[in-house]
């Protein structure tokens, strides 16, 4: 084909291949090109396969089907990152900011700062993003796990410690302060022995997958 110019029914057959959504037969292409003789249409692919050999794309036979694609040694130019945005519930940011100033913390702790049961769901979403890690056990009656947040998270938020996070006085000023830390002052006044309301935590109360805390509307029950 090369140096000399493609007939008609190589043009069509071209074009039907590079339009198409998927690899088609030799007889498909015959029957798409109005029922064209099958012998053309196999020596138009055959000549259209040796013009494209070598070339950025090519036309390949797979399971007696033909299509394009990207030369194999090429395909790593085309490969791209997309990194996908995923919003937190406001439960899970809730947890997190919890988490962030008064590790490590429990989940009967964190409960009591928030008001409201705490979804095992919101937990596991925060470990598998990598913020926050079990950082063992309340020497407590129960024994409860405790969580605290982890290097990934002071990475991602652009911290060198925990000592940068916002205080009280920035949060107020930018009107971001939340009721819990107000709440969990109140309960630090009260003197009360940390981690005695904790229920005790099996083995069956470790992390699991669960990604409903992301794209929820942030309720959890009791709230």
């Amino acid at each position: 084909m090369s140096g000399t110019k493609p007939d008609d029914l190589q043009r069509a057959v071209e074009a039907t291949l590079f339009a198409a959504e998927e690899p088609m037969t030799l007889e498909a292409l015959a029957g798409h090109l109005g029922d064209a003789d099958l012998p053309a249409v196999r020596e138009a692919v055959r000549q259209l396969a040796d013009h494209y050999e070598g070339r950025g794309i090519e036309l390949v036979e797979r399971s007696r089907k033909w299509h394009f694609q990207t030369s194999p040694d090429l395909a790593h130019l085309l490969r791209r990152e997309r990194e996908q945005v995923r919003r937190l519930s406001r439960a899970a940011t809730e947890v997190l900011a919890i988490v962030a100033y008064h590790e490590p913390v429990s989940r009967a702790e964190i409960e009591s700062i928030r008001g409201v049961q705490t979804a095992k769901g919101t937990v596991d979403v925060l470990m598998e993003a990598g913020w926050i890690k079990i950082a063992g056990r309340r020497e407590v009656p129960g024994r409860p796990v405790i969580y605290a947040t982890t290097a990934e998270f002071l990475q991602h938020f652009g911290l060198q410690t925990r000592k940068d996070l916002p205080g009280l006085d920035e949060l107020r000023a930018a009107g971001l302060l939340d009721p819990v830390d107000e709440a969990y002052d109140a309960l630090i006044e009260t003197d009360e022995p940390q981690g005695v309301a904790d229920a005790p935590e099996t083995e069956a109360d470790m992390p699991r997958t669960d990604q409903s805390a992301i794209e929820d509307d942030g309720k959890e029950p009791g709230e």
